[in-house]
């Protein structure tokens, strides 16, 4: 028996609980012995508890157990096993924190595998692999999709920090609990019972225990250990900087072909890529796929061979001036790493407009996901850009905003856009197009209220009541801390490969230091690679960028065969 809280038993629901709860062969079971030992437990024992790190994998050969979620109410139930099922979800391939309380309810023989020991199934048994894969990711999918996480998010749709965290851990795939401030008739109690007071929402508790207030994305992070332990003293064949596609694209390769593999993001998996709603004329995807699906399928593929992930920590400097470099961190550790693959891509310009700083968050976004949908659900939007990223968002926002104004600031879309967006935007009578025109004004309070733009064909301005602007122009990469250690371009964009041959530093020097050539997709830094929307003459596509984060891991390969 399963639960899911699924009252409806359709075939696709039967078929989707199969899937995430597959019975296991005798022959597949005897598959896993030899890296297993037997267990024989009794009613009521607890095998694992929520925090809990490096939780064993257990298969039923007799018994049963359950999977419950303790609260501030009691115990919730998600699931429960019976002989041949198995369980765990994806913390088991990540290494992070486990989310739920597993019990004993029928004594019965139990088969336990390391982390360790599972990772090495899934490394080397196809078949195995799949099933396992796949049963772990529905279960996340559902833990995400009932809340049953380990934090409960109390916020208001009207704060700018509750939607960074909303979407941190959205976009990270982490299950949690939101309270609406606004219109919950029970978070006053809930606020009472930790002594909280509304001016500092939003409150987090995350572990059923731990309450932050108005917490920046480090800091919960560092309250749910979603990362490892780092050892400052590991050398490792390669260090990516940056989880955007071209960064996790490099990951899934070097790590397949055995090399020893970390990624830091500061934020979440997926890069500018991660926030599309839709993408549409991706490879292999002809109904689209959005942005976080595609991110987050990497990740989980990256992390089923073996590569290591890090949130929420930044590079803040590398350390280029002797072999091995060093990445250093914002804590202040430095990785050291025999090769490097910067993927840090670019972030959207910010329009230099008074009052642009005041309302990001409150009414000026970045990004539309489905977070942010829900934010201007009924409102005017308006939407800044002519590429693929504004089309997107524009045609996304239509479905929930009552208006979008797309504002662009040249007087065609052919030049900056596909034409399947084109046309979507033509054709869509929500969406309202806005040639030759920019953003003069910003107004309102402690929000946005007001949008004041200029048309450039007739020269007036006039205001609108638009409390929501997603801004998507230009692309500025973000390589300021590589400043004096690589070549870039007079924009900041990082030079690879022939860009050199007449690249030369401030003292009239050659950057390239060495009699071979560089390799495509080197810098100037023997070693150290750029890829995706940070290196110079990239083109901006998603598959252009994943890509190059494969033929890095060719040039990384080359690079350790000569040390």
């Amino acid at each position: 028996m399963r639960e899911w809280g699924m009252s409806a038993q359709t075939p696709s629901a039967l078929d989707a609980r199969t899937q995430a709860f597959p019975v296991l062969t005798p022959a597949q079971i005897d598959r896993l012995r030899p890296l297993s030992r037997s267990r024989s437990l009794e009613h009521g024992q607890i095998l694992f508890e929520p925090g809990d790190r490096a939780v064993p994998f257990f298969v039923l050969l007799t018994g049963s157990m359950e999977i419950v979620q303790p609260g501030l109410d009691g115990e919730r139930p998600i699931a429960t096993h019976g002989p041949g099922e198995f369980t765990g979800e994806m913390t088991m391939i990540s290494g992070q924190r486990c989310l739920v309380r597993g019990r004993v309810t029928e004594p019965g023989e139990f088969l336990e595998l390391s982390g360790d020991a599972l990772r090495s199934v899934v490394a080397r048994d196809a078949e195995l692999s799949e099933i396992l894969m796949r049963a772990f990711i529905l279960r996340r999918l559902e833990l995400i999709r009932h809340g049953y996480g380990n934090v409960i998010l109390m916020g208001s749709r009207h704060s700018a920090r509750t939607l960074e965290l909303r979407e941190f851990l959205s976009r990270n795939g982490h299950p949690y609990c939101y309270v609406d401030l606004d219109t919950d008739s029970i978070s006053q109690d809930l606020l009472d019972r930790f002594h909280l007071k509304s001016s500092e929402v939003p409150v987090v508790i995350c572990n059923g225990r731990n309450v932050l207030r108005s917490p920046s994305i480090q800091e919960l992070a560092n309250c749910l250990d979603l990362n490892m332990r780092v050892d400052a003293t590991n050398m490792r064949d390669l260090i990516i900087v940056g989880a955007g596609p071209a960064g996790l694209a490099a990951a899934v390769y070097a790590a397949s072909e055995g090399l020893s593999v970390l990624m830091i993001e500061t934020k979440a998996p997926g890069g500018q890529a991660g926030s599309s709603s839709k993408i549409e004329n991706y490879l292999g995807f002809p109904m689209g796929v959005s942005g976080h699906e595609l991110a987050a399928r990497a990740l989980n593929q990256a992390q089923k061979f073996g590569a290591e992930m890090m949130i929420a920590r930044s590079v803040v400097r590398l350390n280029c001036g002797r072999r091995p470099y060093e990445v250093v961190l914002d804590t202040g550790e430095a990785l050291p790493t025999r090769a490097i693959v910067i993927a840090t891509g670019a972030q959207y310009k910010k329009l230099r407009i008074p009052g642009m700083q005041k309302f990001e968050g409150e009414g000026i976004y970045y990004g539309a996901t489905f977070i942010e949908s829900q934010v201007c659900e009924g409102d005017q939007v308006a939407v800044v850009g002519g590429g693929n990223s504004a089309g997107q968002a524009a045609v996304f926002l239509s479905q929930t905003a009552h208006k979008v104004h797309m504002l662009v600031r040249g007087a065609e879309l052919s030049s900056t856009m596909s034409r399947y967006l084109i046309q979507r935007l033509m054709e869509n009578p929500q969406i309202e197009l806005h040639f030759n025109t920019e953003i003069v004004a910003l107004e309102g309070g402690s929000r946005l209220e007001r949008v004041a733009w200029l048309d450039g064909t007739t020269g007036e301005t006039s205001t609108h009541a638009i409390p929501h602007v997603f801004v998507m122009t230009g692309a500025s990469p973000r390589t300021e801390w590589l400043r004096g250690c690589l070549a870039m371009d007079d924009k900041g964009f990082i030079l690879t490969g022939r860009d050199l041959d007449s690249s030369y530093t401030p003292d009239g020097n050659p950057w390239w230091p060495l009699s071979r050539p560089p390799q495509m997709l080197e810098t100037s830094l023997p070693g150290v690679f750029a890829v995706g929307d940070a290196r110079a003459g990239n083109v901006k596509r998603t598959a252009s960028a994943v890509g190059e984060g494969a033929i890095s891991v060719h040039m990384v390969h080359r690079l350790l065969a000569e040390l």
